[in-house]
């Protein structure tokens, strides 16, 4: 190699180093963002079903349905819509109020998305926010912990165990939250008074004594 060649060779570059280009953002998603902040601003939340029906009626003009449908499918499988989903909060409609609950499949496929996603980078702390949110999800499923096993039953070994961790984490809330009721009942005391005897935030003992 000449002396030339070795001077006018680029350095060398580390693969870890080297940034990714920014996805490019569907247009018609900052249309939305403009058209409806609260439902597609910093914060998503949950869309009713039937929203892209309601979005074309309302927007005929602003929201052609071919890039429409294009646009709520990127946005309806982002990670951020996926936690909204997970998180368990309701649906909402164009004016951002809330109309109906997530269907409990959908919150506990929505759960096990996230846990697909993020287990890769940190896989425990992944398992262990999905466990929680499979324990949250259970609670508010309005089925029993029988019920719910048998309704989501996983062939897959890991989600399983995910499962009957989130399912025995139920089970302790629900044994305490009876064990405080029964203290409670028993003691005669005001909830300020019981919760500061068992040092139990006032806030939390009404709750866990409602």
């Amino acid at each position: 190699m000449t002396q030339d060649s070795t001077v006018t060779s680029p350095p060398s570059r580390r693969p870890s180093t080297a940034r990714k280009a920014p996805r490019p953002v569907h247009p018609l998603l900052h249309k939305l963002f403009e058209l409806y902040p609260r439902l597609f601003g910093a914060r998503f939340l949950p869309l009713k079903v039937g929203i892209f029906q309601d979005l074309l009626a309302a927007q005929p003009q602003a929201l052609p349905a071919d890039e429409l449908k294009v646009a709520l499918g990127l946005h309806t499988r982002s990670t951020r819509y996926i936690e909204a989903v997970a998180s368990g909060l309701p649906r909402h409609d164009l004016q951002g109020q809330p109309v109906e609950p997530v269907a409990a499949e959908h919150v506990h496929h929505a759960i096990l998305e996230l846990y697909k996603r993020r287990g890769s980078k940190a896989p425990e702390q992944a398992r262990r926010q999905a466990v929680e949110h499979l324990a949250a999800a259970v609670e508010a499923s309005g089925l029993t912990r029988e019920g719910y096993r048998e309704r989501f039953t996983s062939p897959d070994d890991n989600v399983h165990a995910m499962l009957e961790e989130a399912l025995s984490m139920v089970a302790q809330k629900s044994a305490r939250r009876e064990a405080l009721q029964n203290a409670y009942k028993a003691s005669g005391k005001t909830v300020a008074e019981f919760a500061e005897m068992y040092g139990v935030d006032p806030q939390e003992a009404k709750r866990l004594l409602s």
